[in-house]
């Protein structure tokens, strides 16, 4: 069965991944993928999308999408980060109770899952941002930043020393993202980051990350319903 499915994403790396990594993937498996940024603010009529600042402004808009297709071909999931996740999202508290990082983020998206309460929407976290993917093979940031061996090679080093990506803390100055730019200050994540990305490719993504790997079988088992 051929599904529509919407990505609401928390930024432009997150959309540009999807669509040049993840829709052509699930295409094949007659999944048929769009993204687009969450809308964050309207201010003097002037959108500012990108970012989860407010979960009330989140649910409101992961609601608004919902409404706004109600043909039975038509899912929903979301790609945001816990990294930075706001203290208001539902069952914030509970889930920091976890120690165990993969604990922690299906209880979160349980929460969002009920909170949202639509049957068509799969809720996604990634552990802990997006640049876990890029640290699954850290290596292949040499194909744009071919000046930093050094730097590459203790990123590498690194993120060997985790027994997964997904893994690798949310600390202020050792979440992957912060850990990529103190080694090679140039990297940005939505020209770089997404290209990348997608020179590792999804099978060695889904290797070292297990929560992404799981949410990809559920996006890829729609279109065996």
């Amino acid at each position: 069965m051929d599904v529509r499915l919407h990505f609401i994403v928390e930024g432009q790396s997150e959309e540009a991944f999807v669509n040049q990594t993840l829709k052509p993937h699930l295409a094949k498996k007659s999944v048929w993928a769009d993204a687009s940024c969450l809308t964050t603010s309207i201010k003097r009529n002037k959108i500012h999308k990108g970012g989860v600042n407010n979960y009330p402004q989140v649910k409101r808009e992961i609601i608004r999408r919902i409404k706004g297709d109600q043909k039975p071909d038509a899912q929903f999931t979301t790609m945001i980060d816990l990294y930075g996740l706001p203290k208001n999202f539902p069952g914030y508290r509970e889930a920091m109770g976890f120690k165990d990082p993969y604990q922690r983020v299906e209880s979160l998206e349980y929460a969002l899952a009920k909170d949202i309460g639509d049957p068509r929407f799969i809720p996604y976290i990634q552990l802990h941002e997006f640049e876990a993917l890029i640290l699954a093979a850290p290596q292949k940031l040499g194909t744009q930043f071919i000046e930093h061996d050094a730097a590459i090679r203790r990123l590498v080093t690194m993120a060997n020393s985790f027994n997964s990506s997904e893994l690798i803390n949310d600390k202020p100055q050792t979440a992957p993202s912060k850990r990529i730019i103190k080694e090679i200050p140039e990297y940005n994540k939505v020209v770089a980051g997404t290209i990348v990305a997608h020179n590792i490719g999804l099978h060695t993504i889904r290797a070292k990350c297990q929560h992404f790997d799981q949410w990809l079988n559920k996006l890829e088992q729609l279109g065996l319903e």
